[in-house]
């Protein structure tokens, strides 16, 4: 594998999709190994007696630690790339999942979170810097790939969580080690990878980039596609974080049959990413961001009044809408500021983290006091302030 990643830059028109690949390989082991907490909350709220602001809570610890530290650590590697940081973030999560095996109160659970959510920061950035040199003229379709690894790995854990830590509890946890310990070897070889190409062509090419727009347009662009990240991610945290909850709840399904559910809705979210990037190489990113943010509230809206097998036709389409949008956005972002692309990604994937965090913890607040079907009548509108996205300019010529 260090032969084949560790080869010369590729040309401006000829990706290393290689490179992607292992890269996102990894990103399947890391957001695995971080929807575990998700899926497994009804556990430990049966073992611990939590109530849903404390499983907010968690959520919040874990996805504000991701926010706040992905920003700081892409604007540290803007400065001086660091290509060991992918193993280093990768041995924190290793670190949150064996702690999280063995916690026994709610502090410990906590402190699990904090530092999966430490490793997720110090991965994503890097990892999308090296996708984006990696990506030569194929900047969305490279993107999407390494988000479907991601949303692979998100959509895997529930239904991993089902067949083993649900029948062998929380303690089985551990057992998930040796693939966080597989995902730190392939990031090791990609590593060396990076490292052969700080410094290179690619690697000046991509710094000296000029930016697209004015200065000044260039921040009220990026307020804008901040605004729909927000939108996107304040709704996915609804279905994220309660769905299992609320399918539970209003039809009265046992959990094994909800956490299927939830894995058809991660998978439908999986396949959304690999169309959005491809879409957008091809008919431009801002036509992408609005269909699939605005053009999932008509599903959203009609969500929380379907029967049980509308239900699962809903969140399906709604997933697989909704999800293209992410991967346009951030190279969208990238494209405005092409000298800081570990800031803008880091930027992004700290924003998407943190309102993820933030909405989970306050749906669950609500969800204490009014309950899950009144909440999820609410969220259904959230979708519908992604009229904004027309307000983005179009970067590229059709």
């Amino acid at each position: 594998m260090q032969a084949t990643l560790s080869t010369p830059a590729a040309t401006a028109t000829s990706p290393r999709w290689r490179v992607i690949g292992a890269v996102s390989v990894a990103h399947y082991l890391n957001d695995l190994m971080q929807s575990l907490i998700l899926a497994i909350y009804p556990l430990l709220k049966g073992t611990y007696a939590l109530s849903f602001a404390q499983i907010g809570l968690m959520t919040l610890t874990y996805q504000c630690t991701a926010s706040l530290l992905q920003p700081l650590v892409g604007m540290l590697t803007d400065r001086k790339p660091q290509p060991r940081a992918l193993v280093l973030g990768m041995a924190a999560t290793l670190c949150g999942l064996l702690l999280l095996s063995q916690a026994t109160q709610f502090g410990w659970l906590l402190l699990a979170a904090a530092l999966v959510g430490t490793g997720s920061s110090i991965f994503h950035p890097e990892s999308s810097r090296v996708v984006r040199l990696a990506a030569a003229g194929r900047k969305g379709l490279a993107q999407s790939l390494f988000q479907v690894g991601g949303n692979g790995g998100t959509a895997t854990g529930p239904l991993l969580a089902m067949l083993i830590i649900l029948p062998n509890g929380q303690h089985s946890l551990a057992w998930f080690a040796s693939l966080t310990m597989l995902a730190m070897l392939v990031l090791w070889q990609v590593g060396n990878w990076y490292g052969a190409q700080l410094g290179g062509a690619g690697g000046r090419s991509a710094s000296s980039a000029a930016a697209p727009l004015p200065p000044a347009q260039t921040r009220k662009t990026l307020a804008v596609l901040m605004a729909l990240v927000v939108t996107k991610y304040t709704y996915m945290a609804c279905l994220h974080s309660y769905f299992t909850f609320y399918l539970i709840e209003r039809f009265a399904m046992t959990t094994a049959d909800a956490q299927l559910y939830l894995f058809a809705f991660l998978l439908a979210v999986a396949s959304g990413t690999v169309l959005g990037g491809p879409l957008g190489d091809r008919i431009g990113r801002r036509r992408v961001i609005w269909f699939s943010i605005f053009g999932s509230a008509p599903f959203a809206l009609a969500l929380p009044y379907a029967d049980q097998h509308t239900t699962l036709a809903l969140v399906v389409l709604i997933g697989l809408i909704l999800s293209s949008a992410f991967s346009a956005i951030l190279v969208y972002a990238q494209e405005l500021m092409p000298q800081r692309v570990g800031m803008i990604s880091g930027l992004f994937f700290g924003l998407a983290f943190g309102v993820a965090g933030l909405g989970a913890a306050l749906i669950g607040q609500l969800a204490d006091h009014f309950g899950l079907q009144a909440v999820y009548q609410w969220c259904a509108w959230i979708p519908l302030t992604g009229i904004v996205a027309a307000l983005l300019p179009e970067l590229r010529k059709r």
